[in-house]
């Protein structure tokens, strides 16, 4: 269990998943976590749209087959309505295309439902933070997708510049490092790469560091192995 962090008190989260047992049990287990506070639960994606609208959580767990509307719909609706909230998927599905939907959509992070109860927990509070999250197993996916959509696209023609310290630290996030991991590599504070990844995602007009990924392969900024 971890301490709250700087006294801001405990990361509010709805779970939202159309298997009552499992979602009754996620809540039972993340609620044993001294940060983590629950405030709300949904079976099917317009409530989990409606309850956080009302609730306005700072993390959003989403199942992606869910009844009504489904968790990648949800996802873009939460988005357009609360940008604040962090969505993460937690799912069975290990769907490229869900994948690569959800992370258009606007999500943070992206999890198995076979995660451990650490990793899911861990993830909440890593995506709260501001930062991304996915699976190993999903990061070899997420690369393999960039790659088949990096072919020319020149609806937009318009590449704006980023400095030469904003792509190394847009390279450090494509191989899935974190704030921490990434000033450690270049030397400088956590603070200096949260500014930097602002920056990236102001100039680039994006909502998150995946689809600031997503972009920079696709626009041939960034090459990847």
């Amino acid at each position: 269990m971890t301490e709250e962090s700087a006294g801001t008190g405990p990361v509010r989260v709805v779970i939202a998943d159309d298997q009552e047992l499992f979602r009754r049990g996620l809540t039972m287990l993340l609620s044993q976590e001294g940060d983590i506070e629950v405030v709300g639960e949904a079976g099917d994606g317009v409530a989990a749209t409606d309850m956080v609208i009302a609730l306005v959580p700072d993390v959003v767990l989403l199942d992606v087959r869910m009844p009504r509307r489904t968790g990648i719909e949800a996802c873009k609706a939460i988005k357009e309505a609360t940008p604040s909230a962090k969505i993460i998927m937690l799912t069975v599905s290990d769907e490229e295309s869900d994948l690569y939907e959800a992370v258009k959509g606007g999500a943070a992070g992206y999890l198995l439902k076979d995660s451990s109860i650490e990793e899911v927990a861990q993830g909440v509070r890593v995506v709260a933070e501001g930062q991304s999250l996915i699976s190993p197993s999903m990061a070899v996916k997420l690369i393999d997708e960039f790659k088949q959509m990096s072919k020319p696209d020149r609806h937009q023609t318009t590449k704006l510049r980023l400095t030469d310290r904003e792509l190394e630290v847009l390279r450090l996030v494509a191989k899935g490092m974190n704030n921490r991991e990434i000033a450690k590599a270049l030397f400088i504070s956590e603070n200096t790469v949260k500014n930097h990844v602002r920056n990236m995602l102001e100039k680039l007009q994006l909502h998150s560091r995946m689809e600031a990924v997503m972009y920079a392969v696709k626009e041939k900024i960034l090459e990847l192995p």
